[in-house]
């Protein structure tokens, strides 16, 4: 048996910064011939909290509640799943566990027992790219049945515009190709559509359908065929896309001409760091988008500060939404100021169309999650 009570001795005099370091060296070592080696959980890192940072696809958000709970769990039970990363050249991208993450560095109790730190195991090299790391939150996220159908929707929209056909993207977020379909219809645009096998799929030759243009003129039960959940309650209106202003001035596209991905980033930060243009922009932006702002922003189900943002910058400055990532290079103080201009202006509109306010994680919700672990 090797004689480990050397390497304990050893540690045990070390700082913990030093000791921790030492012990992911040895962990990592030790799962370097570990008949596991292929399996993420085989080695579970400890990385300092701030090394971490959440994606921008992850289609699930956690209702106050429920956030509560998870932190009454970490706090009571520990951790008991570490989060799931890619990692990035000085820090990880979080592919599963955001609010185990946001429990980590928001709880006072849990920030303090761990000294800041948080464990994580990376996914295998060969599936780090966005597409694959996507798919990866996706399969996550279903495996335990929590998913939102308007975020999925806009999933398939980026997998969708990345030219990725209806039966891959089923296979690998673990849908059919049904479900894949019904996304599309969700979204309302008519070049989801243009995969070659779902065209065929739907020509009038080959199945007893015939697909039919949504427009406003169509009867309640073809309406209910591409209604998301929420749609039909409450005070909801719903309208097509072809209505939207904001499909039509680009807001889904999947490039903007003359700036690279990273430049149409770094405009997303810059228009949403200076708070009285993205006010201006905003409020101008809800008066003139009269369809679109019925149909987004009486969606209870949605995250409506982030589709404000998304709009007004579409609105200024013709860049998609595609690019809304440029929000994570805000520093906290500005993604605050932001979300808190976006919540002012959401609140106008709804008490000027006879409806009531809410406060953040109202217009932030995607909806309760049974599970959010």
């Amino acid at each position: 048996m090797i004689d480990v009570k050397n390497i304990v001795e050893a540690l045990k005099n070390m700082p913990e910064e030093d000791r921790v370091n030492e012990l992911n060296n040895i962990r990592e070592a030790l799962h370097e011939v570990s008949p596991f080696k292929n399996e993420p959980i085989d080695f579970v890192r400890w990385i300092k909290t701030h090394q971490v940072q959440a994606n921008d696809y992850n289609p699930n958000k956690v209702a106050p509640p429920e956030m509560r709970l998870l932190e009454h769990s970490i706090d009571h039970d520990g951790f008991t799943q570490p989060v799931v990363g890619w990692r990035l050249e000085q820090s990880f991208e979080v592919v599963d566990g955001f609010h185990r993450t946001r429990v980590s560095k928001e709880s006072k109790s849990v920030r303090e027992r761990l000294n800041g730190w948080l464990p994580i195991v990376a996914i295998q090299g060969s599936n780090t790219a966005r597409n694959d790391r996507i798919a990866s939150t996706i399969r996550h996220n279903r495996a335990r049945g929590k998913h939102q159908i308007n975020a999925m929707s806009e999933i398939v929209i980026e997998l969708k515009n990345r030219n990725w056909t209806n039966q891959r993207i089923a296979r690998e977020l673990g849908m059919d190709e049904e479900e894949v379909l019904r996304l599309c219809q969700i979204s309302g645009l008519e070049h989801l559509f243009s995969d070659k096998d779902f065209s065929r799929a739907w020509e009038a030759d080959d199945s007893e359908y015939e697909f039919m243009p949504l427009s406003d003129e169509v009867d309640q039960q073809e309406l209910d065929l591409t209604r998301i959940p929420n749609e039909g309650k409450g005070n909801r209106i719903f309208h097509t896309y072809d209505k939207w202003e904001c499909q039509k001035a680009g807001f889904y596209a999947s490039r903007f001409d003359g700036m690279s991905d990273k430049e149409c980033k770094e405009a997303y930060r810059d228009f949403l760091a200076d708070a009285d243009m993205f006010k201006k922009c905003a409020y101008e932006m809800t008066e003139k988008w009269v369809y679109s702002c019925e149909h987004y922003l009486t969606n209870f189900a949605m995250n409506r500060i982030a589709w404000i943002g998304q709009a007004s910058m579409c609105y200024a400055t013709g860049i998609p939404s595609k690019f809304c990532s440029g929000f994570n290079l805000l520093s906290e103080d500005e993604k605050k100021a932001a979300n808190e201009v976006a919540l002012e202006v959401l609140n106008h509109w709804l008490k000027k169309n006879g409806r009531d306010a809410v406060d953040m994680d109202e217009a932030m919700s995607f909806g309760r999650q049974v599970e959010i672990y």
